[in-house]
């Protein structure tokens, strides 16, 4: 991983703890793993503990690793260290993205229940006026109760979010072509089709990973559809909507607009969506970050623990599961 994935993810705390169910190669860490120094450690390595900015662990990599039998990935995706030679060679891989999972969800959950309420938008006008609006006088389009969410696609992060709601008074819609009505029924959610899905929700949530099938997935006619004063929040990849068309919308006063990721990320200085009220625009930062990256480390410990006692991954990644992972 880079120097500073390794710095932000693994305290001296989790690093003794590492250093208790495995031998530590010394540091510093590799992020190059073509040097004279990278080979000699690669030699005598059983378990990769990877992060964010790993090179990519292809042929050549692999025959300079004889040993190596897992890669334990301290993030999410491993798409992009990860190749075919891996698989071929047979090595186990785990990831941390269930961990990661969670501060989206939690992230999700919170602008859900702020944007139900019109949270953003009445602090505003509060902060203009400096009057306390008749709140007998509110309209009956604000507030939590008996709201609609959408969810698309029951990822880790969409199963999560489901989760969180449980406890509020929301109808809550799935639309997940993978998903069977007997799961659906057991996730305790309703799965609908895609249109339904944009037409009846009053905040819609996407965890739609980014793949070639789902590029632009949320388009211009689905975006038109949503119900006005919509909200749509926006977690996983830019790419996954249609940019020029949620930007018509937004700007139209139609839909409202959470969106933590954008296409292009970050979006030009002159873009519009940066200057309209009803869009709020945070810089990619739902996933782990200050002290929840010691979650995603505690996961790599366990996992390695785990393999090195023979009890095999809690959260193995699958070749077969690739294609509709992000």
């Amino acid at each position: 991983m880079s120097p500073g994935a390794a710095a932000a993810v693994f305290t001296p705390r989790s690093l003794a703890a590492l250093g208790a169910v495995c031998d530590l190669a010394p540091p510093p860490v590799l992020d190059d793993l073509t040097t004279v120094r990278a080979k000699d450690v690669l030699g005598d390595v059983a378990v990769l503990v990877t992060g964010w900015g790993c090179p990519s662990l292809d042929a050549d990599v692999l025959a300079a690793a004889p040993r190596l039998a897992c890669v334990v990935h301290a993030a999410g995706s491993v798409r992009g260290h990860i190749t075919d030679a891996c698989w071929e060679r047979g090595i186990e891989v785990s990831s941390a993205a269930a961990a990661n999972a969670l501060p989206v969800a939690e992230y999700t959950l919170a602008m859900i229940l702020l944007h139900g309420k019109h949270v953003l938008e009445r602090a505003r006008d509060f902060r203009r006026t400096r009057e306390r609006a008749d709140w007998l006088s509110t309209p009956h389009e604000v507030g939590n109760y008996r709201r609609t969410v959408g969810i698309l696609s029951a990822s880790l992060i969409g199963r999560r979010v489901i989760e969180l709601l449980r406890p509020f008074d929301h109808e809550v819609l799935l639309h997940d072509p993978y998903v069977t009505e007997a799961e659906a029924a057991e996730l305790g959610v309703r799965r609908v089709g895609l249109p339904e899905l944009f037409a009846r929700s009053d905040l819609l949530s996407v965890h739609t990973p980014l793949l070639a099938a789902t590029r632009g997935l949320v388009s211009r006619e689905l975006l038109a559809a949503m119900r006005p004063g919509a909200v749509l929040i926006n977690t996983s990849r830019g790419a996954v909507v249609d940019q020029d068309a949620l930007t018509d919308v937004v700007r139209a006063g139609r839909v409202r607009a959470v969106l933590d990721v954008t296409d292009p990320e970050v979006l030009p200085a002159d873009h519009p969506l940066w200057d309209c009220p009803n869009a709020l625009i945070t810089p990619h930062l739902a996933g782990s970050q200050g002290n929840e990256w010691e979650r995603l480390a505690d996961t790599a410990v366990a996992e390695v623990a785990r393999w090195a006692a023979g009890d095999g991954f809690a959260h193995p990644v699958r070749r077969e599961r690739l294609a509709f992972l992000a």
